[in-house]
């Protein structure tokens, strides 16, 4: 459906009926474009026309690009009309179908696909072509999208049969693939760990620090993997990993040197130029390394980067006590959208305004940030990184006169979605890093807005009523976040939440041994593969083995055991694209133990850092040290119970 209108904008689509801000962005394209629903779906089949999926979110460069490129370009619009039916996903609203779609593309181009994602289908929904960005004339050695698709129409016309068949195919080998690789099981044993360290290691860039080349992401799972083990086999290499990738992050360009926060990586192997959008789940999961690397060493270094996290998602992404789920890249410079313009600074506007400003070592305060004349960006612009120069006095006052500098430019566009695991993920953070006051009413808030009347839902934007109901990755991080609310708080109101969202959690996910990403009908199998984030099936098995010990529930271990085991082929396939499993399968051979005594003995006393030790209240004036099916040790001497506890 397209409507003529007589606004400022010329035409409106399905998508303003939608509302998710990605969704929003593109309804007043050219392009007929619907939601993803049985409307769109029913169209495509009474029409016989061929299905144009595009996935994509709010803050994508490249998802920009394609837009203003194509589906704002009338011509390319017309092809799309005329000869398909086109569906707009936003995939943080729907997570289960980017996965799904990216494993097609994955299967066709024999390698990871990204955003945009752009799919063909036949009139029945089943997939047969893939490719990302599509750009509008033939370049980088790419088609162009308006002959793309009057080749793959053409196609489909002239030969139907064999491209239906295709499609029948596609899915076989995908379904065949996902049954073959839970039927085959490995025993699994703590060479693992050690299989881990050696994988990351491998690919680890002793340079630069940080695991790869570039693009380089921040592997943030990775990162509190190998903090995990070295708090636990006192392993050096891993915490020479950990603590290097997280300086020099934090000195790079990936972390903001003025307003604090981390982008979502560097487009170079050294941390220098960063994509500029920003990510609540980035700064999430980094928040939760950097804490528990300040408890492991007691480096002021961490603690200053865990507070500069927490004030740039207070200044930027909070809003009444919840959080909104990312900011763009892409800032307004005159008419037209350029990446970073926000961020970047001009050397020779940057050391006028601190010469106006009375600064007396404007080049110290430039070359302390790496503003040079020659730039490390586009038009000569600047990002700032540190390269271990001294810092020059009043660096706080500095950087709020540079950010005044900066606001002179429009701030990027927020994406204001509430996403419930985004804002779990956050508050289970913000526990491990000490912020528990905070994290509380955080918890709360999220709680009173997201589950209503027994309801978990997905996201919602905060002026309206949720519509989009949870998925797997909900449950699995606020549990999480409830787990962690409990051992802080002693409060049973979150232990008994956790234990009913994590009874439905598994009603409604769990199936013949596959954890699925959601219960509707388009059903994807969660993978223990970390990605953007770490994997909510990982999360979820940890937080079966902390409940099974907090609930005394063996029956919670099963589910876990038989989980693992059906994914454990994959794992020592490739053990460092799962490390929160590989995390979670240490605590497994460990052993979570619960530490109980009255809430006032366990509020009263320092327990030590220790990342498998849970506390429970009960009655009993006495310390008590439990694993899932026993009890160990009992004693009024909590330094007498620790010992025991070190020793089990």
């Amino acid at each position: 459906m397209i409507t003529n209108t007589d606004s400022k904008t010329q035409y409106t689509n399905a998508l303003i009926k939608e509302d998710s801000p990605y969704l929003q962005q593109h309804a007043y394209n050219p392009v007929a474009w619907y939601a993803w629903g049985e409307e769109a779906f029913e169209l495509a089949k009474t029409q016989n026309k061929l299905i144009f999926l595009s996935i994509g979110y709010s803050t994508c460069h490249w998802c920009h690009v394609m837009e203003e490129e194509s589906f704002e370009n009338e011509e390319i619009a017309k092809i799309l009309n005329k000869y398909f039916i086109s569906i707009k996903v936003d995939r943080e609203e729907m997570p289960h179908i980017d996965k799904y779609y990216q494993d097609v593309h994955n299967l066709l181009n024999k390698r990871g696909g990204g955003w945009p994602l752009t799919i063909v289908m036949t009139p029945f929904a089943k997939a047969f072509f893939a490719a990302t960005y599509i750009p509008n004339q033939p370049k980088y050695g790419r088609s162009g999208i308006k002959e793309l698709l009057l080749q793959i129409e053409g196609v489909y016309q002239r030969d139907t049969q064999k491209v239906i068949q295709s499609s029948l195919e596609i899915e076989r080998i995908l379904k065949e693939h996902k049954d073959s690789s839970n039927k085959e099981k490995v025993v699994l044993n703590s060479t693992i760990v050690s299989q881990f360290i050696s994988d990351v290691e491998s690919s680890f860039d002793n340079k630069h620090f940080g695991i790869g080349i570039e693009p380089k992401f921040p592997h943030a799972s990775t990162v509190e993997t190998l903090l995990d083990i070295y708090s636990v086999y006192n392993d050096e290499k891993a915490l020479d990993m950990a603590t290097s990738m997280l300086k020099a992050m934090a000195n790079g360009g990936i972390n903001d040197q003025i307003e604090g926060g981390f982008y979502r990586y560097s487009v170079d192997a050294a941390w220098m130029i960063p994509h500029f959008e920003k990510m609540l789940y980035t700064n999430a999961e980094l928040l939760s390394a950097y804490a528990k690397a300040y408890k492991i060493t007691q480096d002021e270094f961490y603690k200053n980067q865990v507070d500069a996290i927490v004030n740039f998602v207070r200044v930027r992404f909070e809003k009444d006590l919840l959080h909104y789920s990312a900011s763009d890249a892409d800032s307004l410079v005159g008419e037209t959208k350029e990446e970073g313009a926000y961020f970047v600074f001009d050397y020779k506007q940057t050391k006028e305004y601190l010469q106006q400003k009375g600064y007396k070592n404007t080049q110290e305060i430039l070359e302390y940030f790496n503003i040079s004349k020659q730039g490390n960006f586009e038009h000569q612009q600047n990002n700032p990184y540190l390269n271990g120069k001294n810092e020059p006095e009043n660096l706080s006052q500095i950087k709020k006169d540079l950010k005044k500098l900066r606001t002179q430019k429009e701030y990027p566009f927020i994406d204001y979605k509430i996403l419930t695991a985004w804002n779990a993920l956050y508050i289970t953070s913000l526990f491990e890093a000490g912020y528990s006051k905070e994290a509380c009413i955080y918890l709360d808030t999220l709680v009173n807005k997201l589950y209503i009347d027994g309801e978990l839902y997905h996201q919602r934007l905060i002026e309206k009523k949720p519509k989009v109901k949870g998925l797997f990755e909900d449950y699995s991080f606020l549990i999480s976040a409830l787990i962690k609310a409990y051992d802080s708080s002693l409060d049973q109101k979150y232990l008994t939440l956790a234990l009913t969202l994590n009874d439905e959690a598994i009603t409604k996910f769990y199936k013949n041994e596959n954890w699925y990403m959601s219960d509707d009908t388009f059903q994807t199998v969660s993978s223990i593969y970390d990605s953007s984030y770490k994997s909510a099936l990982s999360n979820m098995l940890d937080n079966l083995l902390k409940l099974a010990v907090l609930h005394e529930d063996l029956n919670l271990q099963k589910i876990f055991k038989d989980s693992l085991d059906t994914n454990s082929l994959t794992l020592t396939s490739s053990p460092s694209n799962s490390a929160w499993l590989v995390r979670n399968y240490i605590s497994f051979e460990k052993g979570y133990i619960v530490l109980k005594a009255t809430k006032e003995m366990l509020k009263k006393e320092k327990i030590p850092l220790n990342p498998f030790l849970l506390k429970k209240v009960i009655n009993e004036k006495k310390y008590l040290a439990c694993s899932v099916n026993s009890c160990f040790a009992y004693s009024n001497n909590l330094d007498e119970i620790l010992k025991k506890i070190e020793a089990y």
